[in-house]
């Protein structure tokens, strides 16, 4: 018997792995990981020359992203269907030998393999490995404290309706906005309406190369998908 064992990648550079993660994958025989068809996918280029010689690669390519709205019952049925099928793929594997499944940041934290891992219980045995956000690289990256003292911090969707992030941005104290991309016009009028733009900072890329940190009053309108915006708390401190 084997099982599935879901490592966090952290944010994107490989030095931030944890060590057990690496351990795990420098003895992996069999590899799966998300990505979008037609590309290498963010999580295999993280552990590029990290990952054993002669490793069984298997790339999970979403039927789906962004050409179909989320809203779109199409959109739930096709990625149901995705998810299906590799959770019995991974089950069946997994009754004679170790698989390793990639994913980056936290497994848990808005991963793709949580929809993996609710269809698989009871059905292998299951190793999760937590990993470094993404959004803890990118407030890292800004060179401040996301929160002091007693703040508050809120982890929003730029696909939200403009009017509840209007509302989530005045009521907190600090603010992780992901899931930017095309909605970056959207959360720019948010943060404006709730007096936050000024005070909110777009990282794009954090950790990887390419890194780029600005304030998001003076960045471009386009926002690579990659990109975090975050506001700093102020809160109490001695």
């Amino acid at each position: 018997m084997g099982k599935v064992i879901c490592l966090g990648l952290g944010p994107g550079d490989p030095e931030l792995m944890s060590v057990r993660a690496d351990r795990l994958l420098r003895s992996a025989r069999h590899v799966a990981y998300f990505r979008k068809a037609g590309h290498i996918g963010q999580a295999r280029q993280i552990v590029s020359g990290i990952l054993p010689e002669g490793a069984a690669e298997y790339p999970m390519e979403y039927p789906v992203t962004t050409e179909i709205h989320f809203a779109d019952p199409e959109y739930n049925r096709l990625l149901a269907e995705f998810y299906e099928d590799w959770a019995n793929w991974l089950a069946e594997l997994a009754q004679r030998e170790d698989v390793v499944v990639l994913c980056e940041g936290d497994p848990f934290f808005y991963g793709s393999f949580m929809h993996l891992h609710s269809r698989l219980q009871g059905r292998a045995e299951l190793e999760v490995v937590p990993g470094i956000t993404g959004m803890s690289g990118c407030w890292t990256a800004t060179g401040s404290p996301i929160t002091w003292g007693d703040d508050v911090l809120t982890v929003a969707m730029a696909t939200l309706p403009e009017e509840e992030l209007v509302r989530r941005a005045r009521e907190t104290d600090a603010l992780v906005v992901m899931k930017i991309g095309r909605n970056l016009p959207k959360l720019r009028r948010a943060l404006a309406a709730a007096g936050r733009i000024d005070a909110a900072w777009i990282v794009e890329r954090g950790t990887m190369n390419g890194q780029r940190v600005q304030r998001l009053s003076e960045a471009e309108e386009v926002a690579p998908y990659f990109s975090i915006v975050v506001v700093h708390g102020q809160g109490r401190r001695p």
